[in-house]
């Protein structure tokens, strides 16, 4: 029953993210939303480790720093700078879908990165994943709730977290996550400033309370419960806690609908029932190997 709660928790407050930032941009130019709560968050992830246990952290030394900007420039100035920049152009309820296919991308560059053969049904979820995100965007292309650029946007930044997802398990890392995670969010925010100087529109930008509500809650309930949770879902069974993100692009239309009034329809359900079948056609050797384990 608590895996239950914590993982429905997580569902709920992961598929947020796409609505917080969709309300950020209407009060400011998305470079500079994006920016602000880069440097806010891991700012903060940063004091917290340093004041609160210095003698546990240390900062990254030799190389460390090499593999934190890497890291850090991949998952979030590419990925999550692509993520805000595309909320501009496409609605809340795709961006929550697009990063519910995360899993797809990952599978596939892990495969070309250790030069695995992929398996037919590898290969099938991730047509049908990919199959799903264009169906359920199709009538949203009609009446401007999205556009082409806004979904190649979208999925150029999941390309880059799917890297950066296999970049960080290929590591041996000698910091605790708290520390990389501060780490690799501030230094990402660093490596954006200059995006951020040189094409943000800073005379429509108004710092108001919707701006820093959405800021706030994209820091706390967002980066840092909710990454909580996942991370304890992933220690006490890492397949069982794939499966929480089929909820999240469900919560994601349900939260669009309520709180922007964008549409939901028929290519909605069957787009998402496709996206949701891919991702166990995909990993369905890892979910047959638990069942077994389980027996």
């Amino acid at each position: 029953m608590r895996q239950l709660i914590i993982g429905i928790l997580f569902a709920l407050l992961w598929a947020s993210a796409a609505v917080a930032t969709k309300f950020g941009i209407y009060s400011a130019d998305p470079l500079i939303l994006a920016n602000v709560r880069f440097l806010m968050a891991g700012g903060g992830m940063l004091l917290f480790a340093y004041l609160g246990k210095p003698d546990e952290h240390r900062l990254p030394k030799g190389k460390e720093w090499k593999q934190l900007l890497i890291f850090g420039g991949l998952n979030t100035t590419v990925y999550l700078g692509c993520f805000v920049i595309a909320m501009k152009y496409v609605s809340a309820g795709i961006g929550s879908l697009s990063t519910a296919t995360s899993p797809l991308f990952i599978m596939v560059i892990s495969a070309l990165w250790m030069k695995r053969a992929l398996k037919w049904y590898e290969i099938t979820g991730m047509l049908l994943g990919m199959a799903g995100v264009g169906l359920a965007t199709w009538p949203l292309l009609q009446d401007s709730h999205a556009t082409v650029g806004g979904v190649l946007i979208l999925l150029a930044g999941m390309l880059a977290v799917s890297v950066a997802t296999v970049y960080y398990a290929r590591i041996e890392w000698d910091m605790p996550n708290l520390l990389i995670n501060g780490w690799q969010v501030f230094l990402g925010g660093l490596l954006f400033l200059p995006i951020t100087g040189i094409f943000a529109d800073f005379k429509t930008t108004r710092l108001d309370l919707r701006f820093w509500l959405s800021v706030g809650w994209l820091i706390i309930p967002v980066s840092v419960v909710a990454l909580q949770l996942w991370f304890y879902l992933v220690r006490k069974d890492a397949v069982r806690a794939s499966l929480w993100l089929f909820l999240c692009p469900v919560f994601g239309f349900v939260y669009s609908w309520m709180l922007l009034r964008e549409p939901i329809t028929w290519f909605t359900f069957a787009g998402t029932f496709l996206v949701i079948g891919g991702l166990y056609l995909a990993q369905k050797e890892k979910f047959q190997g638990k069942a077994a384990e389980v027996k």
